[in-house]
């Protein structure tokens, strides 16, 4: 059974930083995109990063560009979120997914998703 991971979030300051994790079992995702979504309070789950199965390639929204950095370990399945120069508007549960097929980059279309980690800023 797939299962995903997320830890790292919790309470900081405005201008401080987070560094989310995510751990991968039940199959390995070395082949396969993975990346970061974010649910804030009353919105819709928007995109945040996302990074291809070699991670030579990534791709961020507009709001991450600059402040938050992805990455991945393919040999401990795992993908983490470094967050910068947060800000209050960045309070969200954020969640890990992975694309099932191997080798297909993009943004959106994700299977598997983690059950969250809470982010709050405070201002």
């Amino acid at each position: 059974q797939v299962q995903l991971v997320e830890s790292g979030g919790g309470l900081v300051q405005a201008g401080g930083s987070l560094r989310l994790s995510c751990a991968g079992s039940g199959r390995t995702f070395s082949s396969n995109t993975m990346g970061w979504f974010r649910q804030a309070p009353g919105k819709v789950r928007e995109f945040v990063a996302a990074i291809s199965w070699s991670g030579g390639t990534t791709s961020y929204a507009d709001f991450a560009k600059g402040r938050f950095t992805i990455s991945r370990d393919n040999a401990k399945n795992t993908v983490d979120l470094q967050m910068d120069s947060l800000k209050p508007e960045d309070t969200a549960v954020y969640y890990c997914a992975v694309r099932k097929l191997a080798a297909v980059w993009g943004t959106g279309g994700y299977d598997y998703w983690g059950q969250g980690t809470q982010v709050t800023v405070s201002s």
